[in-house]
């Protein structure tokens, strides 16, 4: 019911950063309350929220945010929160400077900076989603899995904005039945 989720911000709110090359993003830590068995409208309304009264401190350094809150510390770890959302919204576009054409390229680090870190962006009308993840924490199959599952979640809520979040499945009517009945068929003979 309370969930930590890291989200990166572009962090350019003075006019005079706008045209400047550089990286300037920040991390959010976005924290949604889903108690109460809400609904997804519900959500998206306590998520705003939660989002817009974020974007008023998006300038307040990450580490500084950590040191003030002083939470327990892993060294393997991210002292507050284990998955980052990211929505990108400029993919392949590319950019026009002068004389100069400049393209997006994608670099692998090859190194998980979270334990699961989901990239979302739209591209030509569509959602299109990537997952990078710990490998020591996660299969190749699980987290395609989850992708599928996500994917199903999004296409129940489009379907009704309107159920409950404990309404809304992830599960296929096959992983259902064969969740439900077959993993649950407990009936044996028992010697006389």
């Amino acid at each position: 019911e309370d969930i930590l989720v890291g989200s990166p911000i572009a962090n350019r709110t003075r006019k005079e950063l706008e045209p400047l090359i550089g990286f300037f993003v920040n991390t959010l830590v976005l924290r949604s309350d889903l108690s109460g068995n809400p609904t997804f409208r519900q959500v998206l309304e306590r998520v705003e929220q939660v989002c817009l009264g974020a974007y008023t401190h998006q300038d307040l350094p990450f580490e500084q945010l950590v040191d003030h809150l002083h939470p327990a510390r892993d060294a393997g770890r991210n002292p507050l929160f284990d998955v980052m959302f990211v929505l990108g919204n400029a993919h392949g576009e590319g950019m026009h400077l002068a004389d100069l054409q400049v393209h997006c390229q994608e670099v692998s680090t090859d190194t998980a900076k979270f334990d699961l870190t989901l990239f979302a962006e739209e591209r030509q009308g569509e959602l299109v989603t990537m997952a990078e993840y710990r490998s020591d924490l996660f299969s190749a199959e699980t987290i395609r899995k989850m992708l599928v599952h996500y994917q199903r979640l999004l296409e129940g809520i489009v379907r009704q904005p309107q159920v409950h979040i404990d309404d809304l499945s992830l599960l296929s009517e096959q992983e259902h039945t064969e969740i439900l009945d077959r993993w649950n068929q407990t009936a044996r003979a028992y010697p006389q």
